[in-house]
């Protein structure tokens, strides 16, 4: 018989599993910089980052070049994506031949208009950088402060006529400016916050803050935006919060960790899948899912046909061929079915192609076909993409060898079932009361197979940044579980893990580990070249900094002392030299491992054990659970030892 994977396989698109990055590429990312002008945003100081005192920065600079480096690292990891820029408080006028379109409202210039990458629009920034002291003259500030429910509005229209309906949009909001309304009329204005934002978040539109704080000028959050970006938290989350919810993480207290901060909220977070969750018969509600752990790899490259005088990419396009006709074939008209060896295709039905695939009659003695939609159903099992809730266990059922695959993560999906917040926040309380966990049968997407999951329901913490929800852990079939090959162990002393464990300590991090911090060396360098070369600038392979390279000094300056004791205790103890011993197929050589115990005591008692060749040696060590590494003296002294224990009396 043919080997699985020859018939039961319809196309490679089909067989894609959940980590297909297709979904990432498709979806488009929009990101509308609003910048603050205001005089302190303005203001040169000394830059921190230069050894330089005559060298000057200013916080609008370092937005901008984030604003700059961020495309640069986009037009190379994700060219689809679109950018702009809009600055607010500066008086200066728009120029005719930007496209800024009419309501854009006073004291706002659309510097950069929503559209894609561009290696112009780059360099038109790059040489806009080139002096922080021209940005003063370039976007002097306004006498007055512009109201944040106009800058909202503005976004709205901005977003409404350049970005993508499908994308996802975000705005990034960056000043330092904690009370932009701190006249007359201050509740009016925040009202109206409060209002053009809702209508924002109404278009689909994210807003994602970054406050800048100095030592001499402190950002209070709870003075405006903590009243005015509630708004934005609870259309998250229907659950009451405490009114100033904002997190002090928000707020940069030093202007150069800008570009690390928003390099973590650089990729939006996209659902991976969003499909009903059936709680009983009749009783459903939404949800969507999130993938916690994606492998990041490099992007498909494409080809190019040259024209001459331009190049075009070239399209792949897959078809079937039919060798007798040298025709392409209808994917409809393709049936499939088991290849059985030694049998020939029988020719009785030549020219009757359609007529089998529409009737399917199998006649004695031949190979049953199947159709695509056949074949599909086998797979799916005539299931329609969503979950279904089975039952409930103790948690304690749920082992640690259950979680085999990469779990998911779903969260209530309130806009194609009303009340599914409400109802999925009912549950989650409830199995968390009760200690129990789900069991359910979910199909992600068409085509995929159904899979058993354990539902583990997470109560939100506030401090890890936790929220939420249910992790979804596909729970193996008992072929998928096989037993540990190692039947015996030897446990490490109390001592030796005490000495182990101080060293583990003081290499902990403390704060938590951030997978942003620490990119893929690989892919950073990759795309840095790319990025070089996009731009005509030099690559510079010397100044390639490796996040994920440990801190050599650090560790010896913590644990070095703690590391040597370890090491000296591991040493000693006898459970360094243990290896258990194992059995296999391959043919031993002439005496090995038919040693005798009582024939090897007898030769150390008689002072003979010299005799025995290395491999004799070697094979009984291994059955005995000693080491078998060093030269024949080594291997001697080992089995001496053991003779010393076990000799008898």
């Amino acid at each position: 018989m043919a080997p699985y994977d020859e018939w039961n396989k319809i196309e490679d698109d089909d067989d894609d599993e959940l980590q297909d990055n297709s979904f990432f590429d498709s979806k488009k990312d929009v990101i509308l910089f609003c910048i603050d002008c205001s005089p302190s945003m303005l203001e040169l100081r000394p830059d921190p980052e230069s050894e330089d005192p005559n060298l000057k920065t200013s916080h609008l600079y370092t937005a901008l070049t984030v604003a700059m480096q961020l495309q640069k690292r986009k037009v190379v990891t994700n060219p689809n994506d679109s950018f702009g820029i809009l600055l607010f408080n500066t008086s200066r006028k728009p120029e005719t031949s930007r496209k800024q379109g009419s309501e854009i409202k006073k004291n706002m210039v659309l510097f950069q208009p929503i559209a894609p990458i561009s290696a112009p629009a780059i360099q038109e920034l790059i040489q806009l950088l080139s002096d922080p002291g021209d940005l003063q003259k370039e976007f002097p500030p306004s006498g007055t402060q512009v109201a944040i429910g106009d800058l909202f509005t503005s976004c709205n229209w901005v977003f409404r006529d350049g970005a993508p309906k499908t994308a996802t949009k975000r705005v990034f909001l960056i000043t330092d400016e904690d009370n932009p309304h701190p006249g007359h009329g201050a509740k009016q204005l925040r009202t109206s916050a409060e209002t053009t934002l809702h209508d924002l978040l109404q278009a689909g539109v994210g807003v994602e803050p970054f406050f800048i704080e100095t030592e001499e000028k402190r950002f209070n959050m709870n003075t405006f935006y903590s009243h005015v970006l509630q708004n934005q938290i609870s259309e998250e989350d229907d659950e009451e919060e405490d009114a100033n919810v904002l997190k002090q993480s928000i707020s940069i207290s030093r202007i150069e960790d800008l570009l690390s901060q928003m390099k973590f909220r650089e990729v939006a977070k996209r659902a991976l899948f969003s499909i009903p969750l059936e709680l009983a018969q009749g009783f459903t509600i939404g949800v969507k899912g999130y993938g916690l752990v994606t492998e990041q790899k490099r992007g498909d490259y494409k080809y190019f046909v040259d024209l001459g005088d331009r190049l075009e990419v070239a399209l792949p396009k897959t078809g079937l061929l039919d060798e007798d006709r040298q025709a392409e074939v209808n994917k409809s008209s393709v049936v499939y079915g088991m290849a059985v060896v030694g049998a020939a295709p029988s020719n009785e039905n030549d020219g009757e192609e359609d007529n089998l695939t529409a009737t399917k009659v199998v006649k004695s003695g031949q190979r049953p076909f199947y159709t695509p939609d056949e074949m599909r159903s086998f797979r799916t099992l005539g299931l329609e993409p969503g979950f279904k809730l089975l039952g409930f266990k103790p948690r304690d059922t749920l082992k640690f060898e259950d979680n085999v695959k990469h779990s998911l993560f779903i969260y209530p999906d309130e806009n194609t079932y009303a009340g599914s917040k409400r109802t999925f926040t009912a549950l989650l309380k409830s199995m968390v009361k009760k200690k129990v966990i789900g069991l359910a049968l979910g199909v992600i997407r068409r085509n995929a197979n159904p899979t058993f999951y354990a539902v583990l329901p997470q109560e939100e913490n506030v401090e890890e940044m936790d929220p939420a929800g249910f992790h979804l852990i596909p729970l193996p079939f008992a072929d998928d579980i096989r037993s540990a090959p190692i039947e015996e162990g030897y446990i490490a002393p109390d001592n030796l893990k005490d000495a182990a464990r101080a060293w583990i300590n003081k290499m902990t991090i403390k704060s938590g580990y951030i997978p942003d911090a620490y990119p893929n060396p690989a892919l950073a360098y990759h795309y840095e070249q790319l990025e070089a070369s996009a731009f005509q600038e030099e690559f510079n392979a010397a100044a390639f900094e490796d996040h994920t390279e440990p801190k050599l000094d650090l560790i010896h300056k913590a644990a070095g002392k703690l590391l040597k004791e370890w090491k000296t205790e591991l040493a000693n103890d006898e459970s360094a030299n243990f290896v258990v011993a194992t059995t296999g197929s391959k043919r031993k050589g002439d005496g090995a491992g038919q040693m005798d115990k009582d024939e090897v005591l007898a030769k150390f008692n008689s002072g003979t054990l010299a005799k025995y060749k290395v491999d004799e040696l070697k094979a009984f060590c291994r059955g005995v659970g000693l080491g078998t590494t060093g030269k024949k003296a080594d291997l001697i002294e080992r089995v001496e030892g053991w003779c010393e224990k076990n000799k008898r009396k």
